[in-house]
């Protein structure tokens, strides 16, 4: 998928505000000034904005601005993240150099994997593992598997994310370098078309101590049930 102009935008203030170039305490330019600087409309910053709010990166005062938080945390939002490649999303994160490589091959398609991607058990899938390291230090692998045919993720239009605390697998395990015994943050994805036709699973690791928070957001607009949903249970 492209990445939308006010997720670079956020990126971009966030990788600044988290290496220091913008301390904590630090106002931002008005909506106006970024809109200019960027060559985009106000609502696109306020969308960035509205992103960094959710990552615990600024606060706004009423009246005043967007000002830099007292202490950044770094907090993995879901779905813009699906909107960046991997290099943009731990580029984003620090300034500290990142690597990614990726390893794609054809695999039959177990009983197990099979169910998860609606297929016929035996069929060849595509799996791909991607492995990140920041200066040498594993940060992110994950195993990803599609249907022979689907080639990427750009026509999906729902992403289901499930996030856990738990044992990685033993490949996982040994590429993040985790102790026995010790524990992973985990997110198992469904990218789904439409129709609902499962377009890719995903199984993604990180070290427990990566993140400080993660973000989940989903759109509202696709439930209806002929009447007043209650949102807020």
């Amino acid at each position: 998928m492209g990445e939308p102009a006010y997720v670079s935008i956020a990126g971009e203030l966030a990788r600044k505000i988290r290496v220091g170039a913008l301390p904590p305490g630090t106002q931002l330019p008005s909506f106006s000034e970024l809109a200019e600087r960027n060559r985009v409309s106000p609502i696109v910053i306020r969308q960035a904005v509205k992103l960094l709010l959710s990552q615990g990166l600024v606060r706004t005062v009423e009246r005043r601005g967007t000002f830099v938080a007292d202490h950044p945390n770094l907090v993995r939002v879901s779905p813009e993240r699906q909107l960046e490649s991997p290099e943009t999303t731990f580029g984003h994160e620090s300034d500290r150099e990142t690597s990614v490589e990726r390893n794609s091959k054809r695999i039959t398609a177990t009983d197990i994997l099979a169910e998860m991607l609606g297929i016929t058990p035996g069929e060849e899938v595509t799996h791909v593992i991607t492995r990140a390291s920041e200066e040498g230090r594993p940060i992110s692998i994950s195993d990803s598997y599609q249907p022979l045919g689907v080639h990427d993720t750009t026509s999906a239009a729902f992403l289901e994310e499930t996030l856990t605390d738990r044992l990685p697998a033993p490949t996982h395990a040994a590429w993040l370098g985790t102790p026995p015994g010790d524990l992973v943050k985990a997110v198992h994805q469904r990218f789904l078309a439409r129709d609902e036709r499962v377009l890719m699973v995903a199984d993604v690791s990180y070290p427990r101590d990566r993140y400080d928070g993660f973000v989940f957001r989903m759109s509202l607009d696709f439930l209806d049930f002929g009447g007043p949903v209650d949102k807020t249970a």
